[in-house]
């Protein structure tokens, strides 16, 4: 097994996990406000000093590139620039949605159901959504079907899917299925999940297995939004 670092910053926690041979992965994963820079560093070092292990003999560092916190996604872009530039280490960037998607299939729930298609929709903010639709394999793994979308509640694709996870849920509810011929009592939902290190590094293992990896000058956020703020003319038209 590959010893990979892998962080997320681009939600409200600060996540860390190292992936160690024959043993559960090192993991710090914490809710945070704007304290994600001052944690980050020194978890890193942490999880490293517990593993026994030089930052200069990982295989690669994985990074969750968004969509998410503008901000937060920056920060863990940077601080992998500079780890992986000092060091000459190949980068595996991560899309969060993906990591979210790899978490959800290992959870109780989504074995329970064992739905063959499934969507992760996750808050956006500004009254919209990120979202992706899946498939899961024979082999446990999902795989996203097309790109990952921007787009308001209501006009989420939820067509022969047979399984809905993410904080969209919590967030916008019913709206999520507006004029469709579902509802919310009538698939399975997980609301709860968020991003994590360890569905970065989830991701990562099999990218890294695919020879996946980059260069760390090609690493950068993954903006799906390209306008992240309103005009007050925008603003004042949105309240009529």
């Amino acid at each position: 097994m590959a010893s990979i670092l892998a962080i997320d910053t681009s939600s409200a926690w600060c996540s860390v996990a190292l992936s160690l041979h024959g043993h559960e992965p090192i993991f710090r994963h914490q809710a945070v406000t704007a304290g994600a820079s001052q944690l980050l560093l020194p978890w890193i070092e942490e999880v490293l000093a517990e593993a026994k292990l030089d930052l200069s003999l990982l295989d690669a560092i994985a990074v969750g590139i968004g969509p998410g916190a503008f901000t937060g996604v920056r920060l863990g872009v940077a601080a992998v620039q500079g780890l992986a530039i000092s060091h000459d280490i190949p980068v595996i960037p991560v899309a969060s949605i993906d990591a979210i998607a790899a978490q959800v299939v290992q959870t109780p729930s989504f074995k329970e159901h064992c739905p063959r298609y499934f969507v992760v929709a996750i808050d956006a903010r500004m009254d919209e959504i990120y979202w992706s639709k899946y498939e899961l394999l024979q082999e446990g793994l999902p795989i996203r079907l097309g790109n990952i979308h921007l787009s308001k509640p209501e006009d989420i694709d939820l067509n022969d899917i047979d399984y809905l996870a993410g904080s969209a849920v919590n967030e916008f509810g019913e709206r999520l299925f507006q004029g469709k011929d579902l509802s919310l009592e009538m698939i399975p939902i997980d609301a709860g999940i968020s991003v994590s290190a360890l569905g970065v590094l989830d991701c990562a293992m099999r990218l890294y297995q695919e020879n996946r990896c980059c260069d760390v000058r090609e690493l950068e956020p993954l903006y799906i939004r390209n306008k992240v703020a309103l005009t007050t003319a925008e603003r004042l038209e949105a309240f009529k």
